[in-house]
């Protein structure tokens, strides 16, 4: 066999934010034993075995620093798969200088001074749009709201799109709260938000553990109302330690993948449920939000390195924007993002809402992403701005703006 192509996982593999780490490096053994199944990657006639090479960083910077070090230098990987946020603040130059073809699941990461830097698979947080869409139109009855976020690189962004979508669904927010992202005393926060009387609950993008305090929180105080959340992993165990009753119609953004639903949409493998069924033989308990999101990066880079017939980072980000409309996670997608963030390197198209029925989750619809950004756009690009999200102000606070100035993502590529 020739030498394989590298690939690497830099992701929270441990700690609070491991279900949107751990659980993606799962879902990628199953890619990589698929695909060497049938050779590997095929480039100029020849086959190439595929490697993925996992480094657990914890959701810490200086660890991520350490990790893709570690990844380029000594093991040459031709894909860098992170989760984002938080862990790219000391590598983005790094990255950048070095050429290395980079995904991140939040396209807030973006800007024209990361060429490399793409976000092919999930649109967070703007997804969670459809999901406020949604609820407003099947239960009008619904006027007010009490929302809480973590103040860092996930939580913000995640803040600013559901304020934006409750406003654009003229929801008033009768309480926000923003806290610490070490902060682990649920009660304190959504007895705060009870005390406003909401008849919606929104948890924002928080980590999987408080998800789970905040919701038991809510039901041991008996409340009644609707509740929202980018994500729900483990919901199973939330449905056991409540009931089926109170869970009934939480809205979220992520389906199982024996879903029927999915049979209907172009998908980004022809396989949701083989692949579902696979996963939870393989890795029993762990499907959560990020068990696909890595795979479906994966499979937008395989087509594209087929169709260059390279894995030079150039050559297969030139053939990914050249494929055009692809086919995203959840169908049709295009390349968007500079009026947001500075370049058009995230794909945008439809996104599933999700509910629980009977403890079981369910897609409810799909809803097009870029047409509430046709209507809304400018509230959402307003709310970045006041919680500092937009990619100016993000790099401005890094210390890196003025290096800006003068720069396009046209004329770094030519470097």
């Amino acid at each position: 066999m020739p030498d394989a192509v590298n690939i690497g996982f830099l992701a929270p593999l441990s700690g609070q934010v491991e279900s949107w780490g751990l659980p993606g490096l799962h879902g990628c053994r199953i890619w990589e034993d698929w695909l060497n199944r049938t050779g590997g990657l095929l480039i100029n006639g020849r086959r190439y075995p595929i490697r993925i090479v996992e480094f657990d960083c914890g959701y810490d910077a200086g660890r991520a620093a350490e990790g893709a070090r570690l990844l380029i230098e000594r093991h040459d990987v031709k894909l860098l798969m992170t989760l984002g946020g938080d862990t790219l603040a000391e590598i983005r130059d790094y990255l950048s200088q070095r050429k290395v073809l980079t995904s991140t699941l939040l396209p807030s990461d973006l800007s024209p001074d990361t060429p490399y830097l793409i976000a092919p698979s999930e649109l967070h947080p703007i997804f969670n749009v459809t999901g406020v869409e949604w609820l407003a139109q099947a239960r009008p009855e619904l006027r007010t709201v009490a929302i809480c976020s973590q103040t860092d690189a996930l939580g913000l962004p995640s803040l600013a799109t559901y304020r934006a979508a409750f406003k654009a669904a003229k929801l008033s927010v009768a309480k926000e709260i923003q806290y610490d992202p070490d902060t682990t005393d649920a009660a304190a926060i959504v007895e705060a938000m009870l005390d406003s009387n909401p008849d919606i609950l929104c948890w924002c993008t928080s980590y999987t553990p408080m998800v789970h305090a905040m919701t038991e929180y809510a039901h041991a105080q008996g409340f009644k109302g609707q509740i929202i959340s980018c994500t729900l992993d483990y919901y199973d165990q939330l449905v056991a330690r409540t009931s089926v009753e109170f869970m009934e119609g939480f809205v979220f953004q992520f389906p199982d993948f024996d879903d029927e639903k999915l049979n209907d949409k172009t998908f980004f493998f022809n396989q949701p449920k083989g692949f579902f069924d696979e996963y939870n033989s393989r890795f029993p308990g762990t499907w959560t939000a990020v068990s696909w999101e890595y795979v479906a990066i994966l499979d937008i880079w395989h087509a594209a390195v087929e169709k260059s017939n390279s894995v030079n980072p150039a050559s297969v980000l030139a053939a990914m924007k050249q494929l055009g409309h692809v086919t995203h996670a959840f169908g049709p997608a295009h390349w968007w993002g500079e009026s947001m963030f500075g370049i058009d390197n995230a794909l945008v198209g439809d996104w599933p809402v999700v509910t629980l029925k009977n403890g079981k989750a369910k897609i409810a619809a799909f809803g097009s992403i870029p047409r509430w950004l046709k209507r809304h756009g400018g509230l959402l690009k307003q709310e970045m701005s006041d919680l500092g999200q937009l990619w100016d102000q993000r790099l401005r606070a890094s210390g890196n703006g003025t290096a800006l100035q003068a720069r396009t993502p046209e004329s770094i590529l030519q470097k």
